[in-house]
């Protein structure tokens, strides 16, 4: 997978997690749509979503970094 996808994919995905982590946009969706009883379970769902899109973010910049690296030292 590209190193600028790896990143786009986990910056993208973070942010979206952190949003509705700590924001109330499920809560206001979810109340919405009749959803509500859901919402005492979302805590479950959103923190290690943020958890692992954060990991995939710095593994990308570390891949990245890497990648930089191996390009300048061919030249």
């Amino acid at each position: 997978m590209k190193t600028s996808l790896l990143l786009k994919t986990g910056v993208i995905g973070m942010g979206i997690s952190a949003l509705c982590c700590f924001t109330p946009v499920l809560v206001i969706l979810f109340g919405a749509v009749g959803l509500a009883g859901w919402v005492g379970q979302l805590d479950a769902v959103l923190i290690p979503a943020l958890v692992v899109f954060t990991l995939l973010t710095i593994y990308a910049f570390m891949r990245q970094d890497r990648e930089a690296k191996h390009a300048t030292d061919e030249v």
